[in-house]
């Protein structure tokens, strides 16, 4: 379901990893979602019959749980994985239930927060009762961050694991920055450009980033990428529309000074790992999965829902050596994230999951041998 028409780091992640296992395996990955665009250019998506969700730009529900459920039995998968927590997540255990088929759950969503946010603790506390029911009955559940791994733990998944996601280092890089960027906003040289990329959500606390740039004034100026609800306008800002070519994305990064995340709720933040890769210091909230991916030597973490936090962050950054952070902040995501270290990570997770299966298999079948002799 999360898998949207305007980006987001779901998206990314169903993308690069249908884009490695196309160049470098035999692997068939299919994508279903209720949330494709019919435009995209994945190399196998297939939509399902869906309905828009109310008051959240982009994404779609699945119409009923049978829809795709019907799809799923046409593709005769051999391993699902889930990506979210609702109508395609209870298909994948129908096929379990009927077929045999190992369920994988990702977990790419701190739903408890966000729907507590939005509606209360009650409503925080009966998610997470509804996500220790779902998730106990699969196969396997990953998270892309400690701190979601430990979530999930707290609930009552025990089983969950830590699976980080990954990045085309090749894709974003330093080299891709365009010195011409502040001319083409029409800004002076000297100013310090701020960039945010992703989804225009509540959640993101993007408010607190536009109140920062009015606060610091010049010369700082932040470049706000992406789509969802309207923002404010703030004359010490630029919007860019969803950018969907990766190498214009890259190129807008790494042409940039220093990434802004303020979200206090992200499961991973890959967006963060893109812009490291493009050899940009990160300024990011001590919260939630981006906490872990930024340290002293790649940038700051600074106090979460903060305007006044967020204003000191930056302008400390800057008084550091960029340029330095800049390379520490590649050479940790080319060591530890490329997608070439990632996916076989989870192509180990897969294999091993199908191997217990069999092996079930086998033994059933052996012992019903035994039992008819």
């Amino acid at each position: 379901m999360f898998y949207a028409a305007e980006g987001g780091g779901v998206s990314s992640y169903l993308n690069a990893k249908t884009r490695w296992l196309a160049r470098r395996s035999h692997i068939q990955h299919t994508i279903v979602s209720p949330s494709a665009c019919s435009s995209n250019r994945a190399h196998s998506v297939i939509k399902t019959p869906s309905l828009p969700i109310p008051g959240i730009s982009g994404y779609r529900m699945p119409r009923t749980i049978g829809a795709a459920t019907r799809v799923l039995q046409r593709l005769q998968p051999d391993l699902i994985e889930v990506g979210d927590t609702y109508h395609c997540a209870w298909a994948a255990l129908r096929m379990r239930q009927q077929f045999q088929v190992p369920v994988v759950g990702f977990y790419h969503s701190d739903m408890p927060q966000i729907i507590g946010r939005r509606l209360g603790s009650m409503a925080e506390r009966a998610t997470q009762m509804y996500l220790k029911h779902l998730y106990r009955q699969f196969d396997m559940v990953l998270a892309p961050s400690k701190t979601m791994v430990e979530q999930l733990q707290s609930m009552g998944v025990r089983t969950a694991a830590h699976q980080p996601l990954g990045v085309d280092t090749w894709m974003f890089c330093p080299q891709r920055r365009d010195h011409s960027l502040r001319a083409q906003l029409r800004l002076p040289p000297d100013t310090r450009l701020l960039v945010y990329a992703g989804r225009f959500a509540p959640e993101k606390n993007l408010h607190l980033l536009l109140e920062a740039a009015h606060k610091l004034g010049k010369p700082y100026h932040v470049v706000m990428i992406g789509s969802g609800e309207e923002l404010p306008r703030c004359r010490h800002a630029t919007y860019i529309p969803f950018v969907r070519d990766l190498r214009l994305l890259a190129q807008l990064l790494a042409s940039c000074d220093v990434l802004v995340h303020p979200g206090d709720c992200e499961t991973f933040g890959l967006i963060v790992l893109e812009a490291m890769a493009c050899g940009l210091p990160v300024v990011c909230t001590n919260a939630g999965g981006v906490a872990e991916l930024v340290d002293e030597r790649t940038g700051l973490l600074v106090r979460p829902r903060s305007t006044s936090a967020l204003c000191e962050g930056i302008e400390a950054i800057f008084r550091k050596d960029l340029a330095q952070l800049g390379v520490n902040a590649r050479r940790k995501v080319t060591s530890e994230f490329d997608w070439d270290r990632i996916v076989p990570q989870l192509l180990h997770r897969y294999a091993g999951l199908l191997a217990g299966y069999q092996r079930e298999e086998l033994e059933a079948g052996l012992a019903y041998v035994a039992k008819r002799q």
